[in-house]
């Protein structure tokens, strides 16, 4: 049993504090109240987790995926930047814990303050100024590169059929 403790208390982030829920029950990880500004590396055996009143914007996508066994999570009173990157923390919330989503009022952009993160549509979550003109320039070169190769084919392809009928009257005379 000291063994089993031994290697959860390593797995405890710096940042938190964590008790055993008894053996084989998982972990109680306190992350509340320590000016975090990013989610720590959190214990796979996590069942409760608290990470309220920290200084949290945005949580990076996949971050929490090993949390298999969590139960529980407290992640309200921190100010969320809800742009595009929030999304991953939104989904995730709502297939985990629609009460914790609930909670979750944005701080950022001003448009959005003390909106309900679990209200916000595609739209408002799509505001990431700087992704959006790359990725319609890199669609919009796509598209030219493939029209003008749909062009260029259909031009061959008519320049062939005119050609063969040629050479199809040119045999017919010469017999």
């Amino acid at each position: 049993s000291l063994l089993f403790h031994m290697t959860q208390t390593e797995a405890c982030p710096p940042s938190c504090n964590c008790k055993s829920l008894g053996e084989m029950k998982g972990l109680h990880v306190d992350c509340s109240s320590r000016k975090l500004t990013e989610v720590p590396a959190l214990p796979v055996n996590t069942k409760r987790l608290y990470l309220q009143n920290n200084s949290l914007t945005s949580v990076p996508p996949g971050a929490l995926d090993t949390l298999h066994s969590l139960e529980e999570v407290k992640i309200f009173d921190n100010p969320w930047n809800c742009d595009c990157h929030i999304l991953y923390l939104k989904l995730w919330l709502e297939d985990i814990s629609a009460p914790s989503l609930a909670n979750i009022r944005c701080a950022n952009p001003a448009l959005l303050r003390m909106k309900p993160l679990r209200q916000l549509t595609g739209n408002e979550l799509g505001v990431c100024k700087r992704l959006l003109p790359i990725k319609c320039l890199e669609f919009f070169w796509r598209d030219l590169i493939l029209i003008a190769g749909t062009i260029i084919t259909l031009i061959l392809v008519a320049w062939a059929l005119k050609f063969s009928k040629k050479l199809v009257c040119q045999i017919n005379l010469s017999q």
